[in-house]
């Protein structure tokens, strides 16, 4: 180990984690190796095994018996403006995904032990940055800055038969938190990481591409109540020195920045028991709240008490954020003879101070078929609209600067919304193709182009037409 570690010094931080990633499971591979039985049942055929390389000859099974999990994911999708926006055109964007978990059980004896990790190779690029003049509801739930980066790198542990568990590490909240069951099939990212939480914490918060440093405790006492709690540091890209990008800042994921500030985040939630004889459909509702305890720039005022649409002066510095949410899941109506086919519906509700945030209303709602069509009982149809209203203070630093400005016209910010319709076929359980259209309403919530003459009188952006594909492969 001593004449490894000076190598591994000299490589740059990417070979350093391929090569250590490389080390660790070659050391582990001895103890996982282990010949098992051979299956009295034939394997699986292309078209019905779970993953597009099926089990490797056994090989795959025998490490996840042993405690080794590696999954790896392709997701690639072609969406175009067609309409409105910045600029028309299609953008090409593609993810893959590495990931790792050790059973500690089974590898070590060590009880209710967890060590995960993954991490992105990430490509192409996105319509949000390029044709839609930086909205607020991406289009696109994967679209990043294209670099290979690590994501999560954390260790959990399991207490008293499972009711309560502790993550410590590289962590993301988006994980966890805010999420809902029948919202994530959609492609727009707003339907995971609410367009509230993206907008309003620094760097976006942690949640994809940025992971960052935290904990989190999760107690639940029932399989129908739990409660859960984080908290992060207070920035994942560390310092906004470098770049106005905090992507570029923590290019790699391994920046592992634990500034002064933190951000914690609270939920519980209840799942009220099905019972079908009853004609009682699974629901669940969520509250939770945040706070960050960092300074956030004021959208109207200055240093100075003065108005900054009129000064163009430093915003003063209002001191902690903080918000609430609800998130309701439930199933509407179940087919008959059936577990999870039907139609499902979810309703997400988000509120911020609207002096140091852009968004300070969010409303998401929507609905999934499950098997709508006969025979194609995995497929899942739906629909589902966002809303996000932006802060007061920001629709009046608009006010100010045109009222500052007689000769120029500079849009008021109000809202942006947008409506998806979307369609996942299911080819095989390893292979998706989802269709998909959106429609965006104000597009940057009602700005100009970035590239427009704002000291003239400027027109916001026309409403955008998104239009695309995108397909999944489980390797």
């Amino acid at each position: 180990m001593l004449t490894v570690y000076p190598t591994l010094q000299r490589l740059d931080r990417y070979k350093r984690f391929g090569v250590c990633a490389a080390l660790f499971l070659c050391a582990s591979f001895p103890a996982l190796a282990e010949e098992a039985e051979t299956p009295n049942t034939p394997p699986p055929g292309l078209w019905d095994q779970d993953t597009l390389t099926g089990d490797w000859g056994g090989l795959r099974t025998r490490l996840a018996d042993s405690g080794l999990s590696i999954g790896l994911i392709e997701t690639s999708e072609l969406l175009g403006n067609v309409s409105g926006g910045q600029r028309q055109g299609f953008d090409y964007m593609g993810r893959t995904e590495l990931a790792i978990d050790l059973d500690l059980d089974k590898l070590a004896g060590w009880q209710g032990g967890l060590i995960h990790v993954n991490g992105y190779q990430i490509h192409g690029r996105g319509l949000t940055a390029n044709n839609l003049g930086g909205n607020i509801l991406d289009p696109s739930n994967i679209e990043a800055t294209r670099t290979t980066r690590l994501f999560d790198a954390y260790f959990q542990q399991s207490l008293f038969d499972d009711k309560l568990s502790i993550r410590a590490g590289q962590i993301a909240a988006d994980d966890e938190f805010l999420t809902s069951q029948y919202s994530a099939n959609f492609i727009n990212g707003t339907f995971g990481w609410a367009g509230i939480m993206a907008s309003d914490l620094p760097s976006g918060g942690p949640a994809y591409p940025l992971a960052t440093p935290g904990v989190r405790v999760k107690y639940a006492p029932s399989g129908n109540l739990s409660w859960q709690t984080a908290v992060f540091n207070g920035d994942p890209a560390g310092s906004t020195a470098g770049s106005s990008n905090p992507q570029i800042r923590d290019r790699a994921g391994t920046t592992f920045s634990t500034n002064r500030d933190l951000f914690a985040i609270t939920e519980a939630a209840y799942a009220l028991p099905a019972d079908k004889d009853a004609g009682e459909l699974p629901t669940t509702i969520k509250l939770g709240g945040w706070y960050h305890s960092g300074k956030f720039n004021d959208y109207r005022y200055d240093t100075n008490g003065g108005l900054i649409g009129a000064t163009s002066g430093t915003a003063r510095k209002d001191v902690n954020n903080y918000g609430l949410y609800s998130v309701l899941d439930k199933m509407l109506w179940a087919k008959p003879g059936t577990d999870d086919q039907g139609l499902s519906g979810f309703l997400r509700l988000a509120g911020a101070p609207d002096d140091r945030n852009l968004v300070s209303l969010y409303a998401d709602t929507g609905l999934n078929y499950k098997g709508l069509f006969e025979g194609r009982d995995q497929d899942i149809a739906g629909i589902a609209i966002a809303f996000a209203k932006v802060g007061g203070s920001a629709i009046h630093q608009d006010k100010d600067y045109n009222l500052a400005n007689p000769g120029a016209t500079r849009p008021v910010r109000d809202y942006e919304a947008v409506i998806e319709l979307t369609y996942q076929y299911v080819v095989a359980p390893w292979w998706t193709i989802q269709p998909d259209a959106q429609y965006i309403i104000h597009p940057a919530g009602y700005s100009a182009s970035p590239t427009a003459d704002t000291s003239a009188p400027t027109s916001a952006m026309k409403d955008a037409v998104v239009l695309g594909a995108r397909t999944t492969i489980k390797f």
